[in-house]
């Protein structure tokens, strides 16, 4: 399947997604700041640039787009046209994403990933209840990792299934399949 746009067209579309400031990110920071928190936001000097951090919770907070991330959710869809693009650019993303993440916890951060899903679509909890979810991480502190998705939250190895696996890929280049799956959710 073509395009129906030119690459004009579809590179302007593609510089209009925004990185920082999203819709789930803003609900999610009003949420939480309804609820007394207060947060430094897009720390660059921290791997991955975290939406949200909390320096007194010794926690930080990823706010991730279910395409973009690769999540295994009903939010995510491969497209058709320029799939093996699509592949390799998520599946970057992926091993990006754990990179980072195992570096924070060398650094020893707490680390909360709210995953689209789980403020919008059908099965979703909505903004009020994640946002609750995400208040039990911060205030306890002996969790060390968190995943808030449409299906609630879950503790430990939350990172979305490799899209190599999902799809039957034999190799999304640029990837270690190693470090790219820490299991599925």
């Amino acid at each position: 399947m073509s395009d129906v746009h030119t690459p004009e067209q579809r590179s302007r579309n593609m510089a209009a997604v925004r990185g920082r400031d999203t819709k789930p990110e803003l609900e999610l920071r009003r949420a939480l700041h309804g609820l007394g928190f207060r947060y430094r936001l897009n720390v660059r000097t921290l791997p991955g640039t975290p939406d949200l951090v909390l320096p007194a919770r010794n926690a930080l907070l990823f706010v991730h787009g279910c395409f973009w991330h690769g999540h295994d959710c009903p939010l995510f869809v491969l497209p058709r046209a320029r799939r093996d693009f699509w592949l390799d650019k998520i599946g970057r993303n992926q091993l990006r994403d754990r990179q980072h993440h195992d570096r924070l916890h060398d650094a020893g951060w707490r680390i909360g990933t709210v995953w689209e899903c789980a403020m919008r679509g059908r099965s979703s909890p909505g903004v009020t209840a994640t946002a609750a979810t995400v208040e039990r991480f911060l205030r306890s502190a002996d969790c060390r990792e968190m995943y808030f998705r449409d299906n609630g939250a879950h503790a430990g190895a939350g990172h979305p299934l490799s899209l190599a696996e999902r799809f039957g890929s034999a190799q999304v280049s640029g990837s270690d399949e190693g470090n790219l799956d820490r299991g599925a959710v």
